[in-house]
C-alpha cells in the first residue's frame, strides 16, 4: 500500500502549532522565529513533505500552467512541436498540460473544458481535422484566457497564430518536380476548410500555372492524409487512362502509402513516378527510396507559438489586433524525386 503523502496539516498537528504558522515558516515569513522555522523544516524533511505548488499558485491567482491541445502526439511533427513548447515554457517558468483531440472535434470541445477547469494561464491549440467552427473557443475568450493557434487554423478566421507558409511549401515541392522534368503531377490533399491543406494546394496550382500546365481535376485526390489514403489514392491515379508521372502529397504518411503501391506494381521511383511529401517525418529517410519532403521547423514552431502566447499574456489588457507569425518552409531533396540526378 502506498504511503500517504504528508500534508501541511500533519506537520501542524505533530508540532502542535497552527497550519498558518507552518505555512509561514515554510515560506520564510519574517514574523516566524528561526527556532520555529527550523522545527518545521526539519520535520518536513523527516516526513518527506512536498508543497503543493499548484494549490499555492491558485491561491495567489496563478497556476503557472499553459494548456496545449494537439490533434495527436504520435509522429514526428506534433511531438517535436510540443518539445519546442515545453522548452520555451520551462525557460519562462511555466509547466505544460497537454491534451490530444485525436482528430475529433468532440474531444477537442471536452479538452477546452478540461484546460479551463485546470485554470491554465494561456492555451496553445492546433485544430483537429474534423473542426469546422470554433465556437467552443469563445468560452476561452470570455474567460479572458489568452489563446494562440499553431499550424492548423480555420481558413478565414483572424486569430493569434503561428503557421508555416504552406502555400510557399506547396509551390516549392511542385516546382522541384517540374524542374526534374515531371509534367503530369498529381496532388494528395486534405480537408480544404483547414488552412494547411488549402494553401498547400494553392501552392501546387501556382507552380503548374507558372509552367503553363493545366490544373487537372482528376489529379487532385482528397483524403485524411493517412497511409491508407496514399495507397488508395495511388491505385486511383494508376487506373486513369493517363496516369500522372509524379505526386506531391500534403503528408509523408500518404506519400509512403503511395510508395508501397508503386513498389507492389513494379514501378520505379523516381524513374517512373516522382514523389514529394510534407512534414519531413523521421521515417522519410528510412524508406527505399528516401522521400523528398518539406520541413516545417517543428521545434521552432513550438517555441514561436509559446513566445507569442507569453507576449499576448503580458499585453492582454491592451487588446492588440491578432498577430500572425509565418515560418518559411525548407525542401529536403532525396532520391524519390531526383529523376535528373541533381537537386532542382
Amino acid at each position: 500500500m502506498a504511503k500517504k503523502r504528508a500534508s501541511i496539516t500533519d506537520l501542524a498537528q505533530q508540532l502542535n502549532i497552527s497550519v498558518s504558522t507552518v505555512s509561514r515558516a515554510l515560506s520564510g515569513h519574517s514574523a516566524i522565529s528561526e527556532a520555529t522555522v527550523k522545527r518545521v523544516t526539519d520535520l518536513a524533511k523527516e516526513l518527506g513533505y512536498q508543497p503543493n505548488s499548484l494549490a499555492s499558485g491558485l491561491r495567489k491567482g496563478r497556476s503557472n500552467m499553459l494548456g496545449v491541445m494537439v490533434p495527436h502526439i504520435d509522429g514526428n511533427f506534433f511531438s517535436q512541436v510540443v518539445k519546442g513548447i515545453e522548452a520555451a515554457a520551462s525557460k519562462a517558468g511555466y509547466h505544460v498540460l497537454i491534451c490530444q483531440s485525436n482528430e475529433d472535434v468532440v474531444h477537442e470541445r471536452a479538452n477546452v473544458e478540461i484546460l479551463m477547469n485546470a485554470q491554465v494561464e494561456g492555451i496553445l491549440v492546433s485544430l483537429s481535422r474534423t473542426t469546422r467552427e470554433v465556437k467552443h473557443f469563445e468560452k476561452v475568450r470570455k474567460r479572458d484566457i489568452p489563446l494562440v493557434f499553431f499550424d492548423r487554423i480555420l481558413a478565414g478566421y483572424d486569430v493569434n497564430a503561428v503557421v508555416l507558409d504552406d502555400r510557399a511549401g506547396g509551390y516549392r515541392a511542385t516546382k522541384h518536380l517540374l524542374e526534374q522534368g515531371y509534367r503530369r503531377i498529381a496532388h494528395f490533399s486534405g480537408p480544404q476548410h483547414l488552412n494547411i491543406y488549402k494553401y498547400r494546394r494553392q501552392g501546387y496550382e501556382d507552380a503548374l500555372r507558372e509552367y503553363g500546365l493545366p490544373v487537372a481535376e482528376e489529379l487532385t485526390i482528397l483524403g485524411d492524409m493517412k497511409m491508407d489514403d496514399g495507397s488508395d489514392g495511388m491505385r486511383q491515379l494508376l487506373a486513369l487512362p493517363q496516369p500522372p508521372d509524379a505526386v506531391f502529397s500534403c503528408s509523408d504518411l500518404s506519400a509512403a502509402g503511395a510508395l508501397q503501391v508503386l513498389n507492389e506494381r513494379g514501378l520505379r521511383v523516381p524513374q517512373d513516378m516522382g514523389l514529394v511529401g510534407f512534414s519531413n517525418e523521421l521515417f522519410s529517410c528510412l524508406t527505399v527510396p528516401q522521400i523528398t519532403s518539406i520541413d516545417q521547423h517543428c521545434e521552432l514552431m513550438g517555441r514561436s507559438a509559446t513566445h507569442l502566447l507569453l507576449q499576448v499574456m503580458e499585453e492582454r489588457e491592451q487588446h492588440y489586433a491578432p498577430r500572425h507569425v509565418v515560418l518559411q518552409p525548407d525542401l529536403f531533396v532525396r532520391a524519390s524525386s531526383l529523376r535528373l540526378g541533381q537537386e532542382g
